[in-house]
């Protein structure tokens, strides 16, 4: 493996990095929780939506045999009566939502590949749910949630729940996409639906840690939510925030992933949760990111 330093609004640091290569994964993106300022969206619509038109233009005149991109649960569409309802590929993107500025733009991310498709470009599209597995070294938030309550630091969560993927999982699923994918079809991959209870459980099992978190009401968090978000934007624009209406909206719509697609026309089969949790553990642990039990 030959390791190139670049960077995706870097056009020709992007073309050096596509050059001879036959078949790319674009797995990279900002991820962004916050209420982000005017800056910071921009820098997230250059690295998300411009990043990824760059990737796809440098494959085309490379000459890339198949490009497959990943995307994020958030662009696939739900059922505005009933959230809960599995959604499928095929539902179309409901806007009128708290969406996190970071959705947004890997829905346009999408609009670049389909128009990438259209020129003639062989791309397909795998859909990330909720990661977790080894190598969070940023850790995400989900991941930081974990951390802090086996530092005995969780005081409260918000009930609720989300469709969770292992990096085992993801990874199988991504190398299914690049072989077995039709273009310009996008496939979910997830292992199952987790609730944020059943999460603390598995790290409380693994960690020793007894005391559990206060569960916080719902509909009190998104109200304090959207009352704080933007002030503390302006106060500290580079403070990452656990508590935005987009993050508890995600949370608290308890949305399902139906995976038929992935199963039927690539073969993917999920694999087990707990051990993707144990490896996630144990990973925390290693980097020293939580004691060992």
């Amino acid at each position: 493996m030959e390791r190139v330093e670049g960077d995706l609004r870097d056009v020709e640091a992007v073309a050096r990095a596509v050059k001879g290569c036959v078949r790319v994964y674009h797995t990279a993106a900002k991820v962004s929780v916050m209420s982000p300022t005017e800056p910071q969206m921009r820098e997230l619509w250059q690295i998300n939506v411009l990043g990824t038109r760059n990737v796809l233009r440098a494959a085309q005149r490379a000459g890339v045999a198949r490009v497959v991109h990943t995307s994020s649960f958030s662009t696939i569409g739900f059922d505005p009566e009933d959230p809960t309802r599995p959604c499928t590929e095929d539902m179309p993107f409901y806007p009128f939502v708290e969406w996190m500025p970071y959705s947004r733009t890997k829905v346009l991310a999408e609009h670049e590949v389909l128009q990438s498709v259209a020129e003639g470009l062989d791309v397909v599209i795998a859909v990330s749910t909720g990661v977790c597995g080894p190598n969070d070294f940023l850790p995400s938030r989900t991941g930081k949630a974990m951390i802090d309550f086996c530092q005995g630091k969780l005081r409260a969560v918000i009930p609720g729940g989300y469709e969770a993927v292992t990096t085992d999982d993801l990874s199988r699923g991504h190398v299914l996409a690049m072989e077995r994918g039709r273009t310009g079809q996008r496939y979910t991959l997830s292992t199952r639906y987790v609730t944020m209870d059943e999460m603390l459980t598995l790290f409380a099992e693994l960690s020793g840690v007894r005391k559990r978190p206060v569960n916080l009401p719902p509909k009190l968090m998104a109200g304090i939510a959207g009352a704080i978000s933007k002030p503390m934007a302006k106060l500290l624009p580079n403070v990452p925030q656990h508590l935005t209406p987009g993050a508890v909206f995600v949370l608290t719509m308890q949305r399902r992933a139906d995976t038929t697609k992935a199963r039927t026309e690539l073969g993917f089969v999920p694999g087990d949760l707990a051990a993707g949790v144990r490896a996630w553990h144990e990973f925390f642990v290693a980097e020293g990111m939580i004691g060992r039990r």
